[in-house]
């Protein structure tokens, strides 16, 4: 009797057995719109595959992820989102900038970003706590970031009044920054020299009709800007400009300071948001969460070349100084 229930037992295990190795064995493929170059947003997108692994996930076996870059080339966004509408993928993974285009091209493939500037102002998410739709992710609105990086940079130049804000003002998170950065000088009691550009050419001659009008550069963020981070920090430090910026790859390439939100950090979180829709979460119920981490990085190469004294008690506070 006990050899027949074993045996009923064992054929109803067998029966679902296989329906559960094939579910864990299916291959989830996740579409990655990389905003940028992969040399400034790999490492990000590298700390999100590192959380998956971290998750349980399989890379090749349960997971695939599907990079494409658009180069800081806004008219990508749209080719690739209805790329991997074509490739049905289970989950699109971007920033908030691209978000717009993946959402055109979707209402139904779950839609994570790891980075957003205003998601709810930008009509991303109908509100953090319940974003709705088919998107969530996480969110650097943090609008006493332009103040922190205007102090910052008042720090380490004295009798600072005037400072250039370079802008990319096709963007819509960057028209949030601009008007953060503009109330924060107003209480700070310094004059904005405004660099607008909507195309990398138009870098060289908004540095060209600066012509010494300013003391410091405030750089606003924006894949623009980031894929064009080597020639922006070439053209300030010739201007003898020191410039603060919120992404940590614009120290690496020669500006003086970056402060902001740790990115990989982000998409290590993002991981997260993306293992609770492969194992059944909806986007509509997951909140839009908020930075924990934060960097800043001085370039004391670049300090030296410009002249400038770094205080101890920055240097102190640095999470990286590159020498």
């Amino acid at each position: 009797m006990k050899r027949r229930q074993f045996i009923t037992q064992l054929g109803g295990a067998a029966a679902i057995w296989p329906l559960s190795v094939r579910a864990q064995s299916k291959v989830r493929s996740i579409g990655y719109l990389g905003s940028g170059l992969p040399s400034a947003q790999g490492p990000w997108i590298a700390a999100f595959m590192q959380r998956m692994r971290e998750l349980g996930w399989i890379e090749g076996a349960t997971f695939v992820v599907e990079n494409r870059w658009a180069e800081g080339r806004s008219e990508r966004y749209a080719e690739i989102a209805a790329e991997f509408v074509r490739l049905n993928v289970a989950v699109i993974l971007t920033e908030g900038v691209a978000v717009p285009a993946a959402k055109q091209a979707t209402a139904t493939i779950p839609i994570v970003f790891a980075v957003a500037g205003d998601p709810v102002g930008a009509g991303l998410v109908a509100s953090l706590a319940r974003p709705g739709g088919n998107v969530t992710g996480l969110s650097i609105q943090q609008p006493e970031l332009a103040g922190k990086r205007l102090e910052l940079i008042r720090e380490v130049v004295p009798g600072l009044r005037r400072v250039a804000v370079l802008a990319n003002i096709g963007s819509n998170n960057v028209a949030l920054e601009m008007v953060e950065v503009q109330t924060a000088a107003r209480t700070l009691g310094l004059e904005i020299a405004w660099m607008k550009i909507r195309q990398a050419s138009d870098i060289t001659p908004a540095f060209d009709a600066l012509s010494g009008r300013a003391d410091a550069l405030y750089v606003c963020g924006d894949p623009l800007v980031n894929a064009n981070r080597v020639q922006i920090n070439t053209l300030a430090l010739g201007a003898r400009l020191p410039t603060i910026h919120g992404f940590r790859e614009f120290a690496d390439a020669g500006a003086l300071m970056t402060y902001g939100p740790n990115f990989p950090d982000l998409f290590r979180r993002a991981g997260d948001l993306v293992d609770k829709i492969l194992r059944g979460a909806r986007p509509a119920d997951l909140p839009v969460e908020q930075p924990t981490k934060f960097d800043l990085v001085i370039n004391l190469t670049t300090a030296k070349t410009l002249g400038v004294k770094i205080p101890n008690n920055l240097l102190a506070l640095a999470s990286q100084v590159i020498e």
